[in-house]
């Protein structure tokens, strides 16, 4: 199915509520034009963005290849996932010897890293039934309690502050997000001097630092 056929679907089938900031959003679909930055001064400075899939995505994008495929290959040099039992990021360049193709997991994030400025087209629904495991710091399983996360886009948690609530505020020590115009990151953790709260951005995705092992289903509306 088309990205087209697919949007007109949910339009028709579904009642829709929000639209601001690029996102046409129902309450189970959306269509997302979410910007893909290449090097850029001032604003990225590797061309290194993150980006949050929503669970249910098109028949077509299953797999990184999937993904570079549709954005374009010539746009892209690589799309990284985050391994958490080492803190470290595997990736799929989809040329020779540029790493091993992997399948996209719902509730995952990545980082793709832009030659080109891209517009994305990003179709799909949540699973609003759907619960994502956060692990805490587990022997073999995570190094440090540390989850990329893919931010929903119909929680209705919207700030950094109402993210940790939701998930409880005693399991989680930190979420941070990714600086763009650094390569760093930035962090708030919800306690005295824990860094300022911000807000959560459709299409984003946030590292989760968990002090306990939780299964995250996220408050939609």
């Amino acid at each position: 199915m088309s990205k087209r056929t697919f949007v007109g679907v949910m339009v028709v089938a579904l009642a829709v509520v929000v639209m601001a900031g690029g996102l046409l959003a129902s309450n189970m679909g959306f269509k997302l034009n979410y910007q893909l930055l290449q090097q850029t001064a001032g604003q990225s400075k590797t061309g290194t963005v993150t980006i949050a899939l929503p669970d249910n995505r098109q028949s077509t994008v299953n797999t990184a290849k999937n993904l570079l495929d549709d954005i374009g290959l010539a746009n892209v040099s690589a799309i990284q996932r985050f391994v958490k039992s080492s803190d470290g990021l595997v990736q799929y360049t989809g040329r020779p010897l540029g790493g091993s193709d992997f399948s996209l997991v719902a509730g995952d994030g990545y980082y793709l890293k832009m030659k080109t400025t891209v517009n994305y087209i990003i179709v799909g629904s949540d699973n609003p039934t759907l619960g994502y495991v956060l692990l805490q710091t587990t022997a073999g399983q995570s190094k440090t309690g540390t989850n990329f996360y893919a931010y929903n886009y119909h929680q209705t948690a919207t700030t950094a502050k109402a993210l940790l609530d939701d998930i409880g505020l005693a399991s989680v020590s930190a979420i941070q997000r990714f600086v763009k115009s650094s390569d760093g990151l930035v962090q708030y953790t919800g306690r005295p001097l824990g860094g300022s709260d911000f807000p959560l951005v459709p299409g984003e995705a946030y590292y989760l630092k968990m002090k306990t092992t939780v299964t995250y289903t996220p408050s939609h509306y």
